[in-house]
């Protein structure tokens, strides 16, 4: 494992029920790319996020995170270790606002527990107004600031996508997994969505997504890997995705010209 790779596995076979859903599969991502897990469904994408995310332990193989085998770790143990990830559900808080599901989320990261912010102690002040700057500036980053006080219910669906990105966000990743981001936005929602990803990966943090929008993922991705039927057929930069003779008859098809465009 090269100091550049912040993930690798190796050989993951994963057997649920008798079926096989992954067949030892092995890719590597790489420190600071945008790296985008695509194939058909049932291709084994989101088993493969259970794996690496601590969900599912997997019957063969390694996930090395950093250099470190985290088969068998919780996602408690794997968060802590850098790696956070977002569904594809929303994970907000509904009746909360905006900035209060932010500073929630700085809070976990926070030093001081319930005892002292009980007391107000001047270490918890301190924190507290620190935690509400990081969460404002949060905002900012999403694009959000003025829905700030605005219940989290009343966002457009993309704006609550966005949001749960933040809330992953607080918890200072090194590796971001996002499972389809771009599901349910609209076109601009997308776009939107797009650039942001961008701004996450110029930050430094290392992006490995799952994606249907082929438009998306040719055109924000470092490095694509292709599953099918739980076995992997490709990996590569986008133009040699899109020219791969087995990708296209497997999965891309005729839509090649579309995510060309």
């Amino acid at each position: 494992m090269s100091n550049k790779t912040v993930l690798e596995l190796s050989g993951i076979t994963m057997q649920i029920a008798g079926l096989t859903a992954l067949s030892k599969v092995s890719f590597a991502v790489e420190a600071g790319k945008i790296v985008s897990l695509i194939g058909p469904n049932g291709a084994g994408k989101t088993t493969t996020f259970n794996v690496i995310s601590g969900y599912m332990r997997p019957t063969a193989g390694s996930v090395m995170l950093f250099g470190e085998n985290i088969v068998g770790r919780s996602p408690d143990e794997i968060a802590a270790r850098g790696l956070v990830r977002t569904f594809q559900r929303t994970s907000v808080f509904d009746q909360c606002t905006v900035f209060d599901n932010l500073l929630t989320a700085f809070h976990l990261q926070g030093r001081y527990g319930l005892f002292r912010s009980l007391l107000r102690t001047p270490g918890f002040l301190r924190e507290e107004a620190a935690l509400r700057g990081r969460a404002g500036e949060m905002l900012a980053f999403l694009g959000l600031s003025h829905r700030a006080d605005e219940l989290a219910v009343n966002l457009s669906y993309g704006e609550q996508r966005l949001l749960g990105v933040g809330i992953g966000l607080a918890a200072q990743p090194k590796l971001l997994l996002l499972d389809e981001p771009a599901a349910g936005l609209n076109p601009s929602e997308t776009e939107t969505f797009k650039h942001t990803i961008r701004r996450i990966s110029e930050l430094g943090i290392t992006v490995l997504l799952v994606e249907h929008d082929m438009h998306m993922v040719m055109s924000i991705s470092d490095h694509i890997v292709v599953l099918n039927h739980g076995q992997l057929i490709a990996t590569g930069q986008p133009r040699d995705i899109q020219q791969d003779p087995e990708v296209i008859r497997a999965y891309l098809g005729s839509g090649v010209k579309r995510a060309q465009a």
